[in-house]
C-alpha cells in the first residue's frame, strides 16, 4: 500500500515523494484535482497534502481533509488547509520565512517521537495558521510562527508547517518514518 503525495502545486512536492522513496516507502504523487474515488480506488495507506502557493489552487484537498478516513499529514500550505477546514484561521505571516528555523517540540506524540525538545528545520512560507482549530493540540512552535504543528485530538491528522523533506531539515527523514509507522498502526 502506497503513501499517496497530494501535489498542491508546491516546489517541494517532488521532494516529499522522494524522501518516502529513500525511506523505500511505497509513494505516488496525484494531483490535487484526482477525484475522491480515484484516491478510494488507490487504496492509500495515508495521505501526504503537500505544500503550494495559495489556497485558491487547493483543488480537492479540502475535500480529502473532510471525507478521506485516513491517516493525513498537512506540509505547510497542506497544514493551512487542515486548519481552515476545521475552523482554525489562516492570515499573512508576521515575517516572511525562508529560512532555517528552530522549532520547540511541545508534545512529542506521534510523529515527533525521538526528536527531544527543538529541531532545526527550513520553512519557506508568506501565510500561516493563525488560530488552531477546535479539536486540535499545538505539538510545536518557534520564534517565527505559534503553530508550527498540530494534531487532531481524535484522528490521525497532523499539520507542520515547517518542510522535512529538505536536506536543511536534518531529522526530517524521523517525521516520514513516524508518519508512516501512524500509518501502519491505523491500518491495523
Amino acid at each position: 500500500m502506497k503513501i499517496l503525495v497530494i501535489s498542491n502545486h508546491g516546489q517541494y512536492n517532488h521532494r516529499i515523494y522522494r524522501s518516502l522513496h529513500y525511506l523505500k516507502f511505497p509513494a505516488e504523487i496525484v494531483p490535487n484535482t484526482t477525484p475522491i474515488e480515484e484516491i478510494n480506488e488507490k487504496k492509500p495507506l495515508g495521505i501526504i497534502l503537500g505544500g503550494g502557493p495559495s489556497i485558491e489552487r487547493a483543488g480537492n484537498s479540502p475535500q480529502y481533509i473532510k471525507e478521506l478516513d485516513l491517516p493525513i499529514l498537512g506540509i505547510c500550505l497542506g497544514h493551512q488547509l487542515i486548519a481552515q477546514v476545521y475552523g482554525g484561521e489562516i492570515g499573512s505571516a508576521g515575517i516572511e520565512s525562508y529560512a532555517k528555523n528552530t522549532i520547540t517540540i511541545l508534545d512529542e506524540n506521534d510523529i515527533f517521537q525521538g526528536l527531544g525538545e527543538t529541531m532545526d528545520v527550513w520553512t519557506s512560507h508568506k501565510d500561516e495558521v493563525t488560530t488552531l482549530p477546535p479539536d486540535f493540540k499545538l505539538l510545536a512552535t518557534s520564534s517565527l510562527c505559534d503553530i508550527e504543528a498540530m494534531k487532531h485530538k481524535d484522528k490521525p491528522i497532523y499539520g507542520i508547517q515547517f518542510h522535512p523533506e529538505v536536506h536543511h531539515t536534518k531529522q526530517g527523514h524521523l517525521i516520514f518514518e513516524n508518519f508512516h509507522r501512524v500509518c501502519q498502526e491505523f491500518k491495523k
